[in-house]
């Protein structure tokens, strides 16, 4: 979810960040090292102003911000896309697009190559390199923000391109049996089974399925994907090469790559084949510093705000974490992974030597942080993994980090990057173990913001507490950007 209100109120003067001169919070932390331990640490805070447990009465929000805050701009991308692609049906089914009747087979698959590009990590890498290479710090808050929303929010392209596409595709299969007449069995019985596959893949998708059930979602998104892609490729050569004129088959090559049909279809499997090829199995040492967390530790330096998916199989269900790292010329990045799942339960119980993970790393929202020219990073537990790698390699990010007994739980690899990349002056540690309970979020949040004189708020938390910080942040004024569920 996002905030796409823009501040116009006149900020506080302050230092040039491009200068390289930073303005110190009024914020103050102690630490403490252990002297058997350099990377330990412990932070308390000195500002009084911060109560140690978060007011039970909830405040009330309005439903003018809830309502901005679920259209978001993945539904808005969502609506427009789908609204426009069911204009275009009702047209076609109504005889008004008769382009769309001929070519059924191209809107099919129009739809779904520009589904899976929103979806492919190179398109979506040279996106965020584009951006941040152009409208870093010069242009407008309004544009940044917006640019930050747009490839955050491209989920909702992807579904909206990937649902028009299935029914686009009920549309085409329908109308081959309409005129059953001239249509050969061998096309019928294609345009069905590609249908029930490709349905079966985008149901798998949804939401409930993915959270509840994400092993099911895996492996039917993407080995009957796989298969529905067979499918297409069968179900385009039959359907081109068929005449429903002189009811024959014409198996010159040339008159097939002239089709709309083919090139899509290799698109399509090219884009799902891409990311494929970089696959890679690699040496992984993983450390226990507690039962609730695994953290993976991988040869090499990464930029700041990327994810990477890691599996213990090639081809099976691969996962997504946060990458911390102290930038490009590190000896190693690092994954932070909470004991949850089968999965992550495994590192655990059975820590591997090797791990597969594909080379082409995915950007997060993280990766817009070099548009803005200083912003607040907010985790809670074990979202420290997709937010730290942005603080240590900027010095104009600020850390609120809230979790459980943080360096016993997290152990001295992430105290140990924390206190020698990040001074006192940038950085909340509450440990709500020894605190008591969790601040007033949204205080803790408006005071930083206000000192640091930010420009946006980063968030990673869970569902309650992103909803609650990104509530609070619309209702105050400020632009912030949370965790996002694909909906």
């Amino acid at each position: 979810m996002s905030s796409e209100k823009v501040d116009s109120a006149a900020s506080p003067p302050y230092s040039d960040a491009e200068k390289g001169i930073l303005d110190t919070l009024p914020v103050q932390l102690s630490y403490s090292r252990d002297k058997k331990d350099a990377g330990a640490l412990t932070a308390t805070t000195k500002q009084a102003q911060v109560p140690a447990k978060a007011p039970k009465a909830k405040k009330s929000v309005s439903k003018w911000i809830l309502w901005q805050l679920f259209f978001n701009t993945y539904r808005k991308f969502f609506t427009f896309v789908f609204t426009l692609n069911m204009v275009g049906i009702g047209l076609a089914s109504s005889g008004h697009f008769p382009y769309a009747v001929n070519n059924s087979g191209a809107m099919v698959l129009g739809n779904l190559n520009f589904a899976i590009l929103m979806r492919n990590e190179v398109f979506g890498r040279l996106l965020y390199w584009f951006v941040n290479t152009c409208f870093a710090k010069w242009t407008p808050l309004w544009w940044r923000l917006g640019c930050t929303s747009v490839l955050q929010h491209l989920g909702g392209i992807h579904s909206g391109c990937a649902l028009s596409g299935v029914l686009w595709l009920v549309f085409k299969v329908v109308n081959n049996f309409r005129h059953l007449d001239v249509n050969h069995d061998a096309v019928l019985i294609m345009g069905v089974v590609t249908n029930v596959a490709v349905i079966i893949s985008a149901l798998s998708a949804f939401p409930w399925v993915r959270n509840t059930h994400h092993n099911v979602f895996e492996r039917q998104h993407r080995f009957v994907g796989w298969i529905g892609l067979i499918c297409t490729w069968i179900f385009v050569i039959l359907g081109d090469t068929y005449n429903p004129v002189t009811r024959s088959w014409n198996l010159n090559g040339v008159k097939l790559i002239k089709h709309q049909d083919f090139w899509y279809t290799c698109g399509m499997t090219f884009f799902i084949a891409l990311p494929w090829v970089c696959v890679r199995e690699v040496e992984v040492d993983i450390e226990l510093p507690s039962p609730k967390v695994a953290i993976i530790r991988f040869k090499r330096g990464m930029q700041q705000g990327l994810l990477g998916r890691i599996s213990r199989s090639s081809i099976m269900e691969y996962h997504a974490f946060g990458i911390i790292s102290e930038g490009k010329h590190a000896k190693y990045h690092y994954m932070i992974a909470g004991v949850q799942g089968d999965f992550t339960k495994s590192l655990v119980n059975d820590p591997p030597k090797t791990l597969w993970t594909r080379e082409l790393k995915f950007a997060g929202v993280s990766n817009t942080s070099t548009l803005y020219t200083r912003g607040i990073r907010v985790c809670t537990g074990t979202g420290i993994g997709a937010a730290l790698s942005t603080c240590l390699q900027s010095p104009y990010w600020y850390l609120i980090w809230i979790g459980s007994d943080q360096e016993k739980t997290f152990g001295p690899t992430i105290s140990g990057l924390i206190t020698r990349h990040m001074g006192p002056e940038r950085v909340t540690l509450w440990d709500s173990k020894q605190r008591g309970g969790r601040p007033d979020t949204m205080k803790l949040v408006r005071e930083v913001y206000n000192s640091w004189n930010a420009e946006v708020v980063f968030i990673t938390s869970n569902y309650i507490g992103n909803s609650e910080i990104m509530q609070g942040c619309k209702a105050a004024g400020i632009p912030a950007f949370g965790t996002l569920w694909d909906f």
